[in-house]
C-alpha cells in the first residue's frame, strides 16, 4: 500500500473526529491572525465533546480558527478502543496522528493503520470510520479546508 493511499484513509478519519469542533468553538476557538500560536497535546486549548454522532469520550480542542468557517485546525482525541461510526465531511481534511494507533477504513478501500507521525488526506464526502486500536488515547491533528462537520453515513464502509 502506498503512502498516498494511507494518507487519504487517515485523513478522512481525522476529519470525522474533528467535526466535534463546533462544541468547543465558543470556549476555545482562536481567530486567525498574524500572531504566532504554539500548542502541545498537554497545553492545548480546553477540550470539548465531539458532535453527537460520535460516542461519548471523543473530544476536540480548537487550536486555530473558527470551526464554523474554513481553515480551522483542531486536535481530536479518541480514547483507546473507541470506534467512530461511519460518517462523511463536507470538507477535505489533512491529518497527522500525534499519539496512539488508529485503524481507518474508507468506502471502497482496504483499512489502514496510522501510527504517530503518519500523515493522511481525506477527500470531502468520502464515507469512512475509525477505531483507536492502541492501549493509549489516539490524538490527531486535523486541518479542515472548509467548516468542521461530521455527517452520519447510513451505510457501511466495509
Amino acid at each position: 500500500m502506498t503512502m498516498t493511499r494511507t494518507s487519504a484513509f487517515g485523513s478522512a478519519l481525522a476529519v470525522a473526529a474533528l467535526v466535534a469542533a463546533p462544541a468547543c468553538a465558543n470556549s476555545s476557538a482562536q481567530t486567525a491572525s498574524s500572531t504566532p500560536l504554539t500548542y502541545s497535546i498537554d497545553s492545548a486549548p480546553p477540550w470539548g465533546p465531539c458532535p453527537s454522532i460520535f460516542p461519548e469520550g471523543c473530544q476536540i480542542g480548537v487550536l486555530q480558527g473558527d470551526p464554523a468557517a474554513p481553515n480551522a485546525d483542531i486536535f481530536l482525541r479518541v480514547p483507546a478502543g473507541l470506534g467512530l461510526p461511519a460518517h462523511t465531511h463536507t470538507s477535505a481534511e489533512r491529518i497527522i496522528l500525534v499519539s496512539g494507533e488508529l485503524r481507518v477504513k474508507y468506502l471502497g478501500a482496504p483499512p489502514v493503520t496510522l501510527r504517530p507521525g503518519h500523515y493522511a488526506y481525506g477527500p470531502a464526502a468520502l464515507p469512512h470510520d475509525a477505531t483507536c486500536i492502541s492501549s493509549e488515547t489516539c490524538t490527531l491533528f486535523i486541518a479542515f479546508e472548509g467548516p468542521v462537520d461530521a455527517i452520519a453515513f447510513a451505510g457501511s464502509v466495509d
